[in-house]
C-alpha cells in the first residue's frame, strides 16, 4: 500500500481531471446522434475505467522512460523512482496491469474501441519519447491527451465525425500551451541535457510563452467553432463558459513572464484545474437546460 501511495503520488493521479471533463463531453455530445441524447450509465463507467487506467499507464511509463533524466534534475530528483523509493520491477508491473485493464475496458464499451486500442497505446506511451528528438513534444503531449474526447465519442457512437475531432483539437492545444508553460521551469536544465528538446530551450523562454499564448488563442477559437457542427451548443450558456475559461487563460498568460517564473506551478493547477469542468457544465447546460 505504501508503494501504491507512492507511485499515485509519482504520477500525479490528481491531474487525472484534466482530461476526464473533456471525455464527458465526447461522450454527452456523442449522445445527442441517438435516441436517448444520453450515454449508458455502461458506457460511461467503462470510459471512466478505461481514461484512468490509460492515465495511469503513459505517467508510469514517462516517469519510467526519464527516471535517469529526473535523478539529474533538482525539480524531480526527489520523484520516488530516481529516489529509489519504489522499483523499476514495481513500476513496470503498475504500467502492466494499467495497460490491461485499459484494453479490457476498451472490450467493454465496443469492437471499433477494442480495434483502435493498440494505437492508443502506441500515442499515449509514445509521449515519452518525444522531447528525445524534437522541441514539438509538448504538442505531442497534447495530441495524446486530446484523444479522450474522441475516445469517448467512439465508446458512446461507434462511430466517428468532425466534432469529436475538433474537440480533440481543443484539449490538444489547451494542454500544449500550458505544457508549454510548465516546461519554462526547467529551461536551464534543459539546456544543459542534450537528450531532452523542449520550446523554452529552442526558443527561450519569451519565445515559448508566446507559442503558448498562440495555442490558448487557437484553443479559443475551435470551441467558438463547436457550435456550427453541433447547433445544439449555440446557447448563452455554452458562450458564457468559453468566455469565461478565455479569461482564464489570460490570466494565466499575465501571472507568468518571461522575468518571473514563480507562478508557472501555481497556474498549472489555479487556472487549467478548472477549465474542463467550466467547459463541461456549459456543455451540458446548453443541451439539458
Amino acid at each position: 500500500m505504501n508503494k501504491l501511495k507512492l507511485i499515485l503520488n509519482m504520477i500525479k493521479f490528481e491531474h487525472t481531471v484534466f482530461a476526464l471533463p473533456f471525455a464527458f463531453m465526447g461522450a454527452f455530445l456523442a449522445a445527442q446522434t441517438l435516441d436517448s441524447r444520453l450515454p449508458s450509465w455502461w458506457a460511461i463507467l467503462w470510459i471512466v475505467i478505461a481514461m484512468v487506467a490509460a492515465r495511469s499507464a503513459a505517467m508510469t511509463f514517462n516517469r519510467i522512460a526519464d527516471a535517469e533524466i529526473d535523478a539529474k534534475n533538482p525539480r524531480t530528483k526527489d520523484r520516488p523512482l530516481p529516489a529509489g523509493k519504489i522499483s523499476p520491477r514495481f513500476a513496470y508491473l503498475f504500467l502492466l496491469v494499467n495497460l490491461t485493464v485499459f484494453v479490457l475496458a476498451a472490450a467493454m464499451l465496443n469492437t471499433l474501441c477494442l480495434m483502435l486500442s493498440p494505437l492508443a497505446i502506441v500515442i499515449i506511451l509514445g509521449y515519452s519519447f518525444a522531447k528525445r528528438f524534437t522541441a514539438l513534444c509538448h504538442l505531442f503531449l497534447g495530441l495524446a491527451i486530446g484523444l479522450a474526447p474522441s475516445a469517448a465519442w467512439i465508446a458512446v457512437a461507434g462511430t466517428y465525425d468532425w466534432l469529436p475531432l475538433v474537440l480533440t483539437g481543443v484539449v490538444a492545444t489547451w494542454v500544449a500551451g500550458f505544457d508549454i508553460i510548465y516546461a519554462c521551469q526547467d529551461v536551464e536544465f534543459d539546456r544543459a541535457e542534450p537528450r531532452v528538446h523542449s520550446l523554452p530551450k529552442r526558443l527561450g523562454v519569451a519565445g515559448a510563452l508566446a507559442v503558448s499564448a498562440l495555442l490558448h488563442a487557437g484553443t479559443v477559437a475551435l470551441l467558438a467553432a463547436l457550435p456550427a457542427l453541433e447547433p445544439l451548443l449555440a446557447s448563452g450558456w455554452y458562450y458564457g463558459g468559453v468566455g469565461l475559461v478565455a479569461v482564464l487563460l489570460v490570466i494565466e498568460h499575465a501571472l507568468v513572464r518571461p522575468s518571473n517564473l514563480s507562478r508557472a506551478g501555481q497556474v498549472f493547477w489555479l487556472v487549467n484545474g478548472w477549465v474542463g469542468f467550466i467547459l463541461l457544465g456549459a456543455m451540458l447546460a446548453a443541451l439539458f437546460v
